[in-house]
């Protein structure tokens, strides 16, 4: 056996001369090792030990013409939402070789369109993208990336090939009607901006109003334009529209415009947070004067005093089970399921709990007990 060069990198070639076996035969082991014979990945595996072997990556790339990267595209870095849905990736990545990337495209459609223009040239591995609202061009680019494309973070009858997520919808259909069953009639929506996927909540909390006739246009309190991009962070004075203080700015303005707003459902938890602060500072009291109820459900929401009402959306479960979906893909198994609910739970705590309840068969035809 030739002998290699003391100061050359090891190749493929040297691992499978050692190894005694063919180069394809080490390129599969690594590749593919559920194909080889596990005596076989021994030896193979005690080769590259001994010679200090690390694939080439980019050799690899162009070889099979498709890169090892997961490309995960998420709305946002700073929100902790996102960032416990890149964790389940991660989780979910295992022992895998493959490699995440994560982009952020601080949801704008255009930012989005250009960071997939970008991937795709790169022939990534596969593509884990938030949400459902791709513009046409983004969405036509993904459907022919040639590659498993895993939507999360929301629902679809028509996803590009496979989702992951929840109703936002239905969710913020089911808080509104715990409130309305607490006896809760004056229910305000606080928000800042609203995402097309977050504004799918505001549509829920109409519905389970207009089912309780108790709905009221005016009752929904919204800093900023309608728009579903945030206004960037230095027309914000640095600070994030969703933070603590616009919640409690907010829950300012509800009570100056609806002193006989009795509940708020907030369109997340760090405005619920506020809210609440808002109500300490006032001395109004939460449950007996008014309830809160935020989403999400961070660890802080059962913290507070009171612990304060929240929908728990499942973010690693999401994540982890979009990767688990890629290797699967990756693995040459079929789509078993174009659409996967996890769902969600609502967490009822002291902030919406009144003495008093009022009867689900009640609520639901709009009769209400007075406070």
């Amino acid at each position: 056996m030739a002998k290699r060069r003391s100061n050359s990198r090891p190749t493929i070639s040297d691992v499978a001369s050692l190894a005694g076996v063919g180069a394809i035969t080490v390129s599969r082991a690594l590749r593919e090792p559920q194909k080889v014979s596990p005596a076989l990945r021994k030896v193979i595996d005690d080769a590259i030990r001994q010679l200090n072997y690390v694939p080439d990556l980019n050799a690899r790339a162009l070889a099979s013409k498709r890169s090892d990267v997961v490309a995960v595209l998420i709305p946002s870095l700073t929100q902790s939402v996102f960032s416990d849905v890149v964790r389940g990736i991660y989780d979910g990545l295992a022992d895998s070789p493959l490699r995440i990337e994560v982009a952020n495209t601080g949801y704008d459609p255009d930012i989005e369109e250009n960071l997939v223009s970008r991937i795709v040239r790169h022939q990534p591995a596969a593509i884990i993208v938030s949400g459902t609202d791709q513009s046409a061009t983004t969405r036509q680019m993904l459907e022919n990336a040639g590659c498993p494309v895993v939507q999360i973070m929301d629902l679809s009858d028509n996803p590009i090939q496979q989702i992951i997520g929840f109703s936002h919808e239905e969710a913020g259909y089911q808080m509104t009607r715990h409130l309305v069953q607490q006896g809760y009639r004056r229910i305000a929506f606080l928000t800042a901006w609203l995402s097309t996927r977050s504004s799918g909540r505001l549509h829920g909390y109409k519905r389970a109003l207009d089912e309780a006739n108790l709905y009221d246009a005016s009752l929904l309190v919204q800093r900023g334009s309608a728009s579903t991009t945030p206004p960037p962070i230095a027309e914000q004075g640095g600070r994030s529209f969703l933070s603590a203080q616009m919640g409690k700015e907010l829950m300012y303005e509800a009570l100056e415009r609806h002193p006989d707003i009795d509940a708020v459902f907030c369109n997340n938890d760090v405005l619920a947070l506020g809210a609440l602060f808002a109500c300490q500072s006032l001395g109004v009291h939460v449950p007996g004067r008014l309830g809160i109820a935020g989403f999400n459900d961070f660890d802080y929401m059962e913290a507070a005093h009171p612990p304060l009402s929240s929908v728990r959306i499942h973010r690693w479960r999401c994540g982890y089970e979009a990767m688990t979906a890629v290797r699967h893909r990756l693995d040459g198994g079929e789509i078993d399921q174009a659409v996967i609910d996890i769902g969600f739970d609502i967490m009822e705590r002291e902030s919406t709990l009144r003495a008093k309840p009022l009867p689900a068969s009640a609520a639901t035809i709009g009769m209400a007990v007075s406070d």
